[in-house]
């Protein structure tokens, strides 16, 4: 899918120096009707409103979706990285803000760093609070993000979230509250970047299905997934990434079927190991074939395991990826 072609903002000049905000909707664009329900109803240059001035650079903006970030398929987020690398291959562009739902904004932050090569930033941002709202904290981290977008300092250090004071890395960010208006959080020491992985223009994604673990769990949820045809499984577990028992034997299923399985944890912090044994723990899920995702949380590990999927990546592949940036 192509991306469309950028418009100028309200009050833009062309030229060089420019930096191109990328519109999906999400809170940041939305708006409350009498009921009170939010909608995404707001253009990029809406959203904007002084925040070019006040951040002393000029935008164009490209509305690439206009949408609610929970229902966004990897097939639109696809598109965005498209809009994204369609404004960087003018020479001119400083950098790239988008805008974003806080749902699956570490999703999609995350998927774009996967395949950004480039010196200069892409910016995520958004609101927990709508536009129309007398409090919004949209118009603040829209000046951030353009800041962070045309800074220098911000050069070289791949895809950004710019939310609630913080400036964070894609990889390993999460959202770690629903309401609070500094909603992200980032692992210390920061997770690895690697290499900048293909994009098989035109490949379909593949199915991958996240399946929590609770103590005592089966592994029919996994069975399912597997049925339903994903080629790739990512287990919510507990702790550093145990299980139970019947949760292994259907890892084992799995890994045999060919799908690959990626275990994480539903634990904030912290790395998966393989230490523990007795039938479910995480020694027995890596015997069964299943990587340790490291220090990538579900959503992330997800959208990394669908990407080297995507471009035909075999297990071995996958659990050395898993290694180098988990």
């Amino acid at each position: 899918m192509s991306a469309p072609p950028p418009s100028p903002a309200a009050g833009a000049a062309p030229g060089a120096g420019e930096v191109v905000v990328v519109s999906t909707g999400g809170t940041i664009a939305s708006t409350r009707d009498e009921r009170g329900v939010s909608t995404p109803s707001l253009s990029g240059a809406d959203v904007l409103g002084g925040a070019a001035a006040a951040a002393g650079v000029r935008v164009r903006t490209v509305e690439a979706l206009r949408a609610d970030s929970s229902t966004l398929t990897l097939a639109q987020v696809g598109a965005v990285r498209e809009a994204c690398a369609a404004a960087l291959a003018d020479p001119a562009v400083r950098g790239v803000v988008v805008l974003h739902g806080t749902d699956s904004m570490e999703e999609t932050a995350f998927l774009l760093d996967l395949h950004h090569g480039d010196e200069r930033p892409v910016v995520l941002t958004g609101s927990q609070r709508t536009a129309d709202d007398p409090a919004s904290d949209a118009p603040g981290n829209v000046l951030a993000a353009l800041r962070a977008a045309a800074g220098a300092r911000s050069r070289g250090r791949g895809v950004l979230v710019a939310f609630g004071g913080r400036v964070l890395p894609a990889a390993g960010t999460v959202k770690r509250h629903t309401a609070a208006l500094d909603a992200f959080a980032a692992p210390e020491p920061a997770l690895p970047r690697g290499p900048v992985l293909p994009w098989p223009a035109g490949a379909p994604w593949p199915r991958v299905d996240v399946v929590a673990v609770h103590p005592g769990a089966d592994g029919a949820l996994v069975d399912a997934a597997v049925a339903l045809g994903a080629r790739g499984v990512v287990l919510q577990a507990l702790g550093a990434g145990n299980a139970a028992p019947d949760v292994v034997g259907a890892v084992r299923r799995a890994t045999g079927a060919g799908v690959a399985v990626v275990v994480t944890t539903r634990v904030p912090e912290g790395p998966v190991s393989a230490s523990y044994g007795g039938g479910g723990g995480g020694h027995d899920l890596a015997a069964a074939g299943a990587a340790p995702a490291g220090r990538l949380r579900a959503g992330q590990a997800r959208v990394l395991l669908a990407v080297l999927l995507r471009a035909g990546a075999d297990a071995g592949r996958v659990a050395a990826e898993f290694r180098a940036r988990g």
